[in-house]
């Protein structure tokens, strides 16, 4: 193209108040903000204005052909940008904890708990019986004493802010023996030994990767130690030729040497679900039936609440524990203390817990239920896809995630959506730009919905939103 070409396609664009005029954007103006449609106007022209000088748009256009096309770009650009940023999203990926997606999904009594607080005062630091200051955590000790066994509890924001608090309060500028095996990366990078230096404990690890026995502990006990540390290995496995420090083992080494012995279960949990099918996993009460003087572990994993780090054991630590500086930093909120609440609550139930908390019934869903789901939404999926998909029930298998049980395999089913006009790549891409976005697998070209995750009442939503973004003639997020 001439420049002279390129200078007539650039005079035939509107100006931003031509624009603004027009009737489709006068709509917008009615709904939205309108710095918030200006401001998409103006990027509309930039990027029609960059198109033009990159040769993306040649030939000739009439400008009453371009103020039409215009004004849909920007209508999209303000949907999109007026859309939360945080927002709900199906999961079909069939990892129970996925977090991305924000691990836990709330019990229905956590949800009304958090509505409850959120909606007007609470008596967050007020003890009604006297009408003086309380403790935030009041709500919570008593139940996490009598569901795991422990004396005395305290709660903080996540299980990585729960270990920082214990190695600052028990071994600040002194020595903390660890396994080698054991020193494990939580996630996002952030590792036990970065932890532990943070805390301004000093590291002291023992063992080889693969093989670690008390004596080796005994070796490095010295004045310096300050405590013997274990690590439940939640996120990963070391098999064939391994012996593992045990927490007996490290209690009795505890007694021996008159230390205080720390163990972080990583994703605790206060049911054995073993009997579904699932391995053994160490419950929070076992662990504190072996006598370690503090554990901690976390309340959106396998516990099914929301983020929180749970620290029990020995009340002298846990009262130590409260009166460190560093807890007013890391506490939690009115919110997190009323779903925790609510969750834990539950639990004094097993039964009810099972069902009622999402992460366990999910978990726990058997085969059968399963493919009946999987079954349903085919079918509804076939009958609003048309021939737009080939839509086949298949066997898979789902993920517990969170960094808990790497090793479980739970058979699941789920809905493969084969599209016939365009690749999976996209159709996942479209998805991921729907409302509510759908998370799900793209395998050998085909989208898998493993059906293990998806929400009760969510079937039907979810069989619109893969119908939709299956229309080829479907311009833009929804």
């Amino acid at each position: 193209m001439v420049a002279q070409d390129k200078t007539n396609l650039l005079r035939q664009l509107p100006s931003v108040d031509e624009i603004l005029r027009a009737p489709r954007t006068a709509e917008l103006l009615e709904e939205y903000p309108r710095p918030l449609v200006v401001e998409a106007v103006r990027e509309g022209l930039d990027r029609w204005r960059r198109a033009i000088l990159n040769n993306e748009i040649s030939g000739e256009i009439r400008r009453e052909e371009i103020l039409p096309r215009l004004a849909a770009d920007i209508g999209r650009l303000v949907h999109h940008r007026a859309r939360r940023n945080l927002r709900r999203v199906i999961n079909a990926t069939g990892v129970v904890l996925h977090t991305n997606l924000g691990r836990a999904v709330l019990s229905p009594s956590a949800r009304e708990a958090v509505q409850m607080v959120a909606a007007g005062y609470s008596n967050l630091e007020l003890n009604l019986d006297s009408g003086k200051r309380g403790s935030r955590y009041a709500p919570l000790e008593g139940l996490l004493a009598r569901l795991t066994g422990a004396e005395a509890a305290i709660v903080v924001n996540n299980n990585a802010a729960a270990v920082l608090l214990a190695l600052s309060t028990l071994a600040r500028e002194r020595e903390v023996i660890v396994s080698r095996g054991q020193l494990v990366e939580i996630g996002g990078s952030f590792r036990i030994p970065e932890v532990m230096a943070q805390s301004g404990a000093k590291l002291v690890e023992v063992g080889a990767t693969n093989k670690t026995y008390p004596d080796d502990f005994r070796r490095v006990i010295n004045q310096e130690t300050a405590l013997l540390l274990h690590v439940h290995a939640s996120n990963y496995r070391i098999i064939g030729f391994t012996r593992e420090i045990t927490i007996a083992e490290l209690v009795a080494l505890g007694k021996e040497y008159n230390l205080p012995v720390m163990s972080d279960l990583g994703s605790g949990f206060l049911v054995d679900l073993s009997g579904c099918g699932l391995p053994p996993e160490p419950t929070v009460q076992e662990v504190v039936a072996a006598g370690p003087d503090v554990v901690t572990f976390s309340g959106d994993k396998l516990l099914g609440g929301p983020q929180a780090g749970i620290i029990v054991g020995r009340r002298q630590y846990i009262e130590k524990m409260k009166k460190n500086p560093l807890t007013r930093a890391i506490r939690i909120d009115k919110m997190t203390v009323a779903a925790l609440e609510a969750t834990l609550r539950a639990y004094l139930e097993p039964e009810k817990a099972m069902v009622e908390i999402p992460t366990l019934y999910m978990l726990t869903t058997p085969l059968e239920k399963l493919e009946e789901e999987a079954r349903a939404l085919a079918e509804e999926l076939q009958k609003m896809a048309g021939s737009l998909a080939q839509i086949a029930v298949e066997r898979t298998v789902s993920r517990v995630g969170g960094g808990a049980m790497p090793t479980a395999d739970l058979p699941s089913l789920a809905v493969t959506v084969w599209p016939c006009q365009m690749n999976s790549e996209e159709l996942a891409a479209r998805l991921r730009s729907s409302e509510p976005a759908v998370m799900g697998r793209v395998q050998e070209d085909r989208l898998v919905l493993d059906v293990r995750t998806v929400l009760p009442g969510e079937r039907g939503m979810l069989a619109r939103v893969v119908a939709a973004a299956l229309d080829p003639e479907r311009k833009g997020a929804e």
